[in-house]
Parts: C-alpha cells; sequence; structure tokens
C-alpha cells in the first residue's frame, strides 16, 4: 500500500570530479596517485507529485574495490561506465517506498542483472567484482537518502522508523541461529544513537609510503604547507588515534612499522593504535605472531592496539579461515568483507567480533549491517575511503549515529586537502582535525544537511542524465 511519505526515482545526473593527492597512498599491493569521485543528483517523487533533489558522493577507489593485475585505466574504465549504466536504471526504477525500501529493492533487484551483463560485454576474463558494483551504486543511493529527507524537510536520520519506514527489520534481517534475537517491531533508529554527537575522535591514517620522521624523508616531498611526516601531523592536529597501514606479506616489517608509530604515539600523547592488512594475509599464525610478540616486547605499545582490520581476503565465502584465535587476543574487525548483514553473520560465525561500516557500500546497506551486528553484540567502527568533498558528511554523520568503538576515520585532508575547500568553507569543522576530533556542528537542516546551496562548487559537465529533471530543490 502506497503511504504519503513514500518517493521514487525519477530522475539522476551524474558527474566525475578527478582528484589528484599530494601524496601517494600505499594500502595492500597497490598504490593510489588519483581518484574519480562520482557525484550524482537524484530527484524523487511523492504520489502527491511533490519533488525533491538529493546529492550523493563517492570515491571510485579502483585499488580497494578491485584489487587486482589488470591496468588501472581498464579498472577505471569498467567502473566508470558501470556508474553510467546505473544511473539510467535508477532513474527508470519503478518503485516507492522509503529510501532504505527503495536502496534495497534495487539492490536485490537491478544491480546483480547490471553487473553480470557488464561483465558479459567486457573483453577481459577477470569479472568486475561485486565490492566495485556497490562502490558505484553507493553514490545513487546516499542521493536518494539525501531528497528523501529534503522532501519531508528533515533530517535523513528522523526518517528509520515509522511513519516512514513500513516495514520493520524483520524484513530484511534474520536472527543468527544461535542468538536470541529479533527483529520484529525494530528499526534501525533503534540501534542509533540519539542526540548524535557532535564531535569525534579522528583515527589518521599511516600508509605503507608515509615518513614517520624527519630520517625518512627523501627530498620529494611536497612544500605546500602541510605536513608531511607522522610527528608533523601529531603535533598539527592534536591527533590521538593512528592506524596503521600493514603489508601482511613481511612480517618482520609490519612487527617494526606498528613498533615505530606505537613509539611516536607515545611522544606524541596519542592513545589508541589500529592496524589495517588490507586482505593480505592469508593465516591466522601471521597476524597472532605479531601480537603475541608485541606483549612481549612493547606491552604498552600491545595495549594501545584497540582492534586489529580486515587482516584475511575479503571474499569469505571462498577464504571460511577460522578467526578466533586472532579475536581472542584483539577485536578483530571486518571491513572488505562485510558487503552486506548475511556476510557478517558469516563473518561472526568463523570469529570476527567487529565491523568496520562504510557508506561506500550504499547507505542502507550500513544501515542493516549496523543494526544486524549491533543485535548481536558486535563492535563498531566506520571507515573512511579517504572521502573528500560531500562524501564526507554521511560519512561522519554515520560515526556519529552508529556508537562507534572510537570515533571515526577521516583522512581525506591527509591526502587531497584543496579538493575539498569550497566544502570547508561551510562546514570546516569536517575538513581539518582540531585537538584529534572533527567538528560536526555546521551539519544542519534537511537531508544529510550539506547546505549543498551554500557550497560554491564548480561541477564539470555531466557524464550523463536520465529521466525527467525538473528540479523542485529544497535544502
Amino acid at each position: 500500500m502506497s503511504r504519503t511519505t513514500d518517493v521514487r526515482p525519477v530522475a539522476t545526473i551524474v558527474y566525475f570530479l578527478p582528484v589528484e593527492t599530494r601524496v601517494p597512498l600505499k594500502f595492500g599491493p597497490e598504490t593510489l596517485t588519483h581518484v574519480t569521485c562520482a557525484r550524482v543528483r537524484m530527484v524523487v517523487e511523492d504520489s502527491s507529485g511533490r519533488r525533491a533533489e538529493g546529492w550523493g558522493e563517492t570515491p571510485l577507489s579502483v585499488q580497494w574495490v578491485w584489487p587486482s593485475q589488470l591496468s588501472y585505466e581498464e579498472r577505471h574504465r569498467a567502473l566508470k561506465q558501470f556508474t553510467v549504466g546505473l544511473g539510467e536504471a535508477w532513474a527508470a526504477f519503478d518503485r516507492s517506498g522509503h529510501a532504505m525500501e527503495v536502496g534495497h529493492a534495487f539492490e536485490e533487484e537491478v544491480l546483480g542483472d547490471l553487473l553480470a551483463r557488464l561483465n558479459g560485454e567486457r573483453a577481459s576474463s577477470e569479472p568486475m567484482p561485486w565490492l566495485a558494483a556497490l562502490v558505484c551504486c553507493a553514490a545513487f543511493d546516499i542521493a536518494l537518502h539525501d531528497a528523501d529527507g529534503n522532501l519531508h524537510g528533515c533530517s535523513v536520520y528522523d526518517t528509520y522508523g515509522p511513519p516512514y519506514l513500513s516495514r520493520d527489520l524483520s524484513h530484511y534481517l534474520q536472527p543468527a541461529r544461535d542468538a536470541s534475537v529479533t527483529f520484529d517491531g525494530r528499526y534501525p533508529r533503534d540501534f542509533l544513537v540519539s542526540p548524535r554527537r557532535d564531535a569525534l575522535q579522528a583515527w589518521h591514517l599511516i600508509g605503507g609510503l608515509d615518513p614517520l620522521d624527519q630520517s625518512e624523508l627523501t627530498g620529494g616531498e611536497p612544500d605546500d604547507g602541510y605536513p608531511v611526516t607522522l610527528e608533523e601531523w601529531i603535533a598539527r592536529d592534536g591527533l590521538r588515534c593512528l592506524k596503521v597501514k600493514l603489508r601482511g606479506t613481511d612480517s618482520e616489517w609490519d612487527y617494526r612499522r606498528l613498533v615505530r608509530v606505537g613509539e611516536l604515539a607515545i611522544e606524541g600523547d596519542a592513545d589508541w593504535l589500529t592496524s589495517d592488512f588490507n586482505c593480505t594475509v592469508t593465516e591466522p599464525g601471521y597476524v597472532n605472531e605479531i601480537l603475541d610478540r608485541l606483549i612481549v616486547e612493547h606491552p604498552r605499545i600491545y595495549g594501545m592496539l584497540l582492534y586489529v582490520e580486515q587482516p584475511f581476503p575479503y571474499d569469505l565465502e571462498r577464504y571460511r579461515i577460522d578467526v578466533h584465535s586472532v579475536s581472542a587476543r584483539k577485536p578483530l574487525f571486518m571491513d572488505e568483507s562485510a558487503h552486506d548483514w548475511e556476510l557478517v553473520r558469516l563473518g561472526r560465525e568463523l570469529g570476527w567480533t567487529g565491523v568496520a561500516l562504510k557508506t561506500c557500500k550504499t547507505q542502507t546497506g550500513a544501515l542493516l549491517a549496523l543494526c544486524w551486528a549491533k543485535a548481536h553484540g558486535m563492535t563498531l567502527m566506520v571507515q573512511d575511503l579517504s572521502n573528500p568533498m560531500l562524501a564526507q558528511i554521511p560519512h561522519v554523520l554515520l560515526a556519529a549515529h552508529a556508537g562507534t568503538i572510537m570515533g571515526v576515520e577521516t583522512n581525506g585532508m591527509q591526502y587531497y586537502p584543496e579538493a575539498s575547500l569550497p566544502e570547508a568553507a561551510v562546514h570546516p569543522g569536517l575538513y581539518r582535525r582540531r585537538r584529534g576530533r572533527v567538528d560536526l556542528a555546521s551539519i544542519h537542516g534537511p537531508g544529510f544537511g550539506y547546505r549543498v546551496n551554500q557550497i560554491d562548487r564548480a561541477l564539470p559537465a555531466a557524464a550523463a542524465a536520465y529521466g525527467d529533471q525538473r528540479p523542485e530543490p529544497s535544502g
């Protein structure tokens, strides 16, 4: 039955915004020096003909979504091609409901078929993975949530229950067999922090190529007024939380890196560390040996290690590695593996204890994974995809409402701070970390609170436009 609060997508516009990094970001086997951000404008309509627009954006982070021996450009072209095709499919998707209901239906009914079609048409033998499809879809899903809130003149987070949602979480989620959990009569807002937090501890990312101190400088670093070494970042931003990218293929290098960052953290009065192996480890013993050595040789640094992130291959269904021995030592968080709540359920069975949420896998999917994980006692984190510009705002809002283990990862200001200058003029606390925190106080108004009409952002020519574009923007 249709409700007066239901919306349906009627038009999309796709923009591609190229961004260059000021320093390279190495994670896993690849290095990122530039990225294309997909920005989407979506128009929705309700049953009375009222319209509103919404905006969504996410980096098409080729190396993260599609690790491969294929050339960067081949993968990059495929992601952009798929995003343009999604614009047409979303504008033609004749489904009404709350944004989460429509977004879930699109992923279940359309996204997989579109991915299969793209992979069938590509000459390469290597298919584009599901994670890449989710990231391409995320900008549309985020724009849909924003438009829904804009149409009703309220924050998207005020719509995550009745009267806007007609179906409770039992329509989407199933409890684990060994848990006394029910989703009957429960909605996303029942699992969210309210009121939201307006300041969050900020996690700083230390990539594999990032210099830690002056001794590691090569002379080729940028002279652009921003910090270069970890020591400088800690001092300027008052950092308290440091995330260390590790190789996962060289245990001695990983151990030394973790120890040295820990020593600098202690010197700079930082409190917390986490380690991220980016899916490169295939055997729990690799991680266990590092942790066991650390607790004996550097117990203080071991105590600062708040959790361990995604050491193992993200395809859990293919690599069903029992990780209980790792999570017995430290909380173990799924990141790339946590595509959806069903994989979170599988991860829990294998021994994972926490979930790193990302809006780049869709706002809808992040909400459902959040609810399933919280209901089953799993700990949450909200991780970055080096989000610049508009992408930063839904990202930090999710962390503010999720109730994370500690703050939010946010590192776009490290790798491309100039990219976000128009947005920073309206939201100064989101694109610069002060006293180790980001400040969300400027986020207010309907939708995601972008205040997009106040942001002096010159967009490039649209890559594609579909549907009836008659705008009735609100907020």
